[in-house]
């Protein structure tokens, strides 16, 4: 087990230098003292002595080894092993941790071993003028013995020279478990290690053996090259075979040995510890390859007048701090320490200081398991003397990250992630601009290929700034011809900011009502796109605006369809919790078929609420977005309801987000990008500058469609169904007449339709004499015959 040392910075390190040789001399004398004893020497209980005592220090050694012995006895030894640790140390200026109750415990072992050496049990082999045990140990002995008799009192010794050790010495029954688990299967690793050894070098002097033979037969050297390479990769083979076919077992490091009381190891120098500078690069987005993105559209046809907002609207980030390598390495040994404290033995390997947060990459001893290590992040948290710390597994590599808050915190403008490259060089309509990863990476994604995202959090962590953010970055990509956005604000406060921007569709929606009419209206929107890209037998909105692009090129007109390119519809609902509280079934139901089937004819869904609860977040819901963003919440339960897992009630707040991306179950922290209301005003002022908004008043008076089918308990008049159109009947008396019953399951299965517009075709059949009327359960009766055929297909067909 290791135990760790701190060096205490001391101001008087003579002082302390003068104390412990001092103290190391005096643990000289009281052992020479102790080791060159006699009875016969000068003491207090000795009257006529020699001349000259036998004692090493004299008549001082005498009287002070007569003074130990008659107090304590034979475990006086313990006394000078003692004051030589302490000697070393203060000479060394390290601080004893905890020396209240290491001293305590050595009191306790003295005075447990000289009670049971007084106990009667242990005799000393040679004549002394003082007890085994001493004074101590005859007064303990005797009261023991009075209340517990000599069992009991082994027993209470035990259990105090047990506890004595533990508390003055870094002695654990876990560890020494451990160790003693180890030996067999380091051993076994050893024996392997050593087998494999033998083998290879057997090999390998077969290897040079054919070599010396191909340089003694120059006149057959082709052929003898071609043999040794043959016997080179049969032995590579071999040596292969050999090394991986060892199982499971792990390679074990020497193991290590039980630590002797008191003992203390010193933890592994900071110095080396390499901190990895954040470099500037061009990831593409997300690291995702192209062939699983969507196809970003080519430009559309923008309006000729319209102009991007200039960048010099953002306001430049302040200036960075320095960073400080010496507080960092002292952080690491922190770390190193406080796990070393509790059995969960590593090292820190290395070290990424970001923007907002530093990572630890922290490489666990073997046989250390990963939940150990997770159940320390509140104690860790002590030590550094954090608001909250993250522990979390680093893909590819064989660490665990332990991510701690820098004490400056820097602020992501949403200037630096538009004006990176990444992007910059992105060619989607729908790029988002998130922020910086915790290594100071720009992050960015793409809504179309998310298809949707879920923004859930506590007041206060930033959901509202990561809206805008969100906003902002589409306004600098895309024109009003290519991305519309319908927002929903039922709290009235934060999205009333871009009111009259030209990319809006509608008004800024306030009213539930209107909310669930806009929602209805994208619905259908998104029903009659399919139709259109149907038509023309095409599979997504890309396809469809690249085909209306070409055929503009070469001037070919679209058959029944104007030639505009369809633009992207971004529907954001501020407050998702209002909406369910006051309307929860119709609005889930049409976010659900949305989410569900948006995607393909650009319709991209963003929600945004307050209260991550189940009855917000529906399962529905959940299932239908695959992607979510948890700022910082209250509890792990709404960290589980948000991302399924824990981790979001650890983050910072002011931003800090875990961001789930499309087709990955890995988390990915981010720190959001944040961007001021003056710097959203002067952006929208520049908007609204170019035009007016063309909002369409349907959408916020769309009702939703009564189905066709009727209703089951409808009473139908004579009137209806003389008036009766349905383009199903002629097909439906076909089915009657052919099967020779008229029932409405029939009709349902053969034609595939509801209960309702089954029986309203009956009903008019009824009205037109094709059929009886009902007969309780027993299908209706086909007044006419087979012949009828006939008169149909010479018939015009119906209206």
């Amino acid at each position: 087990m290791r135990s760790v040392m701190v060096v205490v910075s001391s101001k008087s390190t003579k002082l302390n230098e003068f104390l412990g040789i001092f103290l190391l001399a005096l643990t000289i004398v009281i052992t020479l003292s102790l080791i060159s004893y006699s009875p016969r020497d000068p003491s207090l209980n000795v009257v006529a002595y020699s001349d000259r005592p036998n004692n090493y220090i004299g008549v001082v050694g005498a009287y002070l080894a007569d003074l130990l012995f008659q107090a304590f006895g034979v475990s006086a030894f313990f006394i000078p092993f003692v004051v030589a640790v302490v000697a070393w140390r203060r000479f060394r200026s390290l601080r004893l941790n905890s020396p209240y109750i290491k001293g305590t415990g050595f009191v306790l072992l003295i005075c447990a071993i000289s009670t049971f050496l007084s106990l009667g049990t242990v005799r000393l082999p040679y004549d002394v003028n003082f007890p085994s045990g001493g004074v101590v140990g005859m007064i303990c002995a005797a009261h023991l013995t009075k209340y517990f008799n000599l069992a009991g009192s082994l027993i209470v010794l035990s259990t105090l020279v047990i506890l004595s050790l533990l508390a003055c010495t870094r002695f654990s029954f876990a560890a020494t478990g451990d160790w003693i688990e180890s030996r067999p299967r380091s051993l076994i690793g050893a024996y392997r290690d050593w087998r494999d050894r033998v083998r290879r070098k057997k090999l390998n002097q077969l290897k040079e053996e054919m070599t010396k033979v191909n340089q003694a037969m120059p006149a057959a050297r082709v052929r003898a090259t071609e043999n040794s390479r043959s016997v080179a990769e049969t032995v590579d083979r071999m040596a292969m075979k050999s090394a991986t076919a060892a199982p499971a077992l792990p390679k074990a490091s020497p193991p290590a040995e039980a630590p002797a009381a008191g003992s203390f190891k010193a933890a592994k120098s900071t110095e080396t510890i390499p901190i990895t500078m954040w470099q500037p690069k061009l990831p593409t987005m997300e690291n995702m390859e192209s062939k699983e993105r969507l196809a970003a559209p080519e430009t559309d046809l923008p309006t000729p007048a319209f102009k991007f907002p200039d960048i010099e609207f953002l306001s430049e980030p302040s200036g960075h701090h320095v960073l400080d390598e010496p507080a960092l390495r002292d952080l690491a040994k922190k770390i190193t320490e406080k796990c070393a404290e509790f059995g969960v033995l590593g090292n820190i390997v290395q070290i990424h200081p970001g923007p907002v947060v530093t990572t630890f990459e922290f490489k666990p001893d073997p046989g250390i398991k990963y939940s150990r290590i997770i159940n320390l992040i509140d104690d860790i948290c002590l030590a550094m003397k954090a608001e909250s710390i993250r522990i979390d597994r680093i893909p590819g590599k064989s660490t665990v990250g332990i991510e701690v808050p820098n004490e400056h915190r820097e602020t992501i403008y949403l200037r630096e992630i538009i004006g990176a490259d990444p992007f910059r060089r992105s060619a989607s309509k729908l790029t988002l601009a998130l922020g910086k990863q915790i290594n100071g990476d720009t992050y960015i994604t793409d809504l179309a290929r998310m298809p949707h995202l879920l923004i859930a959090g506590a007041t206060g962590a930033g959901k509202s700034v990561a809206v805008n953010s969100i906003i902002t970055s589409i306004l600098y990509k895309a024109t009003p011809d290519e991305v519309k956005f319908i927002m929903v604000d039922p709290k009235r406060l934060e999205l009333g900011l871009y009111a009259e921007i030209p990319h809006l569709l509608t008004p800024i929606v306030t009213e539930v009502k209107l909310a669930a009419n806009a929602l209805n209206w994208a619905v259908g929107e998104m029903e009659e796109r399919y139709k259109r890209l149907a038509f023309y037998s095409v599979r997504n909105i890309d396809q469809y605006n690249n085909l209306v692009r070409a055929s503009t090129k070469s001037k070919v007109e679209l058959e029944n369809e104007d030639c505009k390119p369809l633009p992207y519809i971004v529907v954001i609902i501020d407050e998702l919790a209002d909406l369910m509280l006051l309307a929860g079934r119709e609005v889930e139901t049409a976010i659900t078929r949305l989410a569900q089937m948006a995607r393909a004819v650009g319709i991209h869904l963003i929600l945004s609420t307050q209260r991550p609860s189940v009855d917000v977040i529906t399962g529905l819901i959940k299932a239908n977005f695959p992607s979510r963003i948890s700022f910082r919440v209250s509890s792990k339960v709404d960290s589980r309801t948000i991302l399924d897992c824990n981790g979001s009630e650890a983050l910072l707040g002011n931003g800090d987000m875990l961001f789930l991306p499309p087709g990955s179950a890995r988390l990915i922290r981010v720190h959001g990008a944040f961007v001021s209301e003056k710097e959203a005003e002067r952006i929208i002022t520049f908007l609204k500058n170019q035009g007016p908004p063309n909002y369409k008043e349907e959408i916020l008076e769309f009702q939703k469609e009564e189905k066709k089918e009727g209703v089951d308990d409808e009473v139908v008049s004579s009137d209806d169904l003389e008036n009766a159109d349905d383009p199903l009947y002629e097909d439906a008396v076909r089915v009657v007449v052919e099967m020779g019953k008229a029932s409405t399951s029939v009709l349902q299965r053969r034609l595939k339709i509801g209960y309702g517009r089954a029986a309203r075709l009956l009903d008019i059949m009824q009205h037109e004499g094709i059929v009886g009327p009902p007969d309780a359960s027993k299908p209706r009766e086909v007044l006419v015959s087979r012949d009828y055929f006939h008169e149909i297909d010479t018939r015009e067909p119906f209206d």
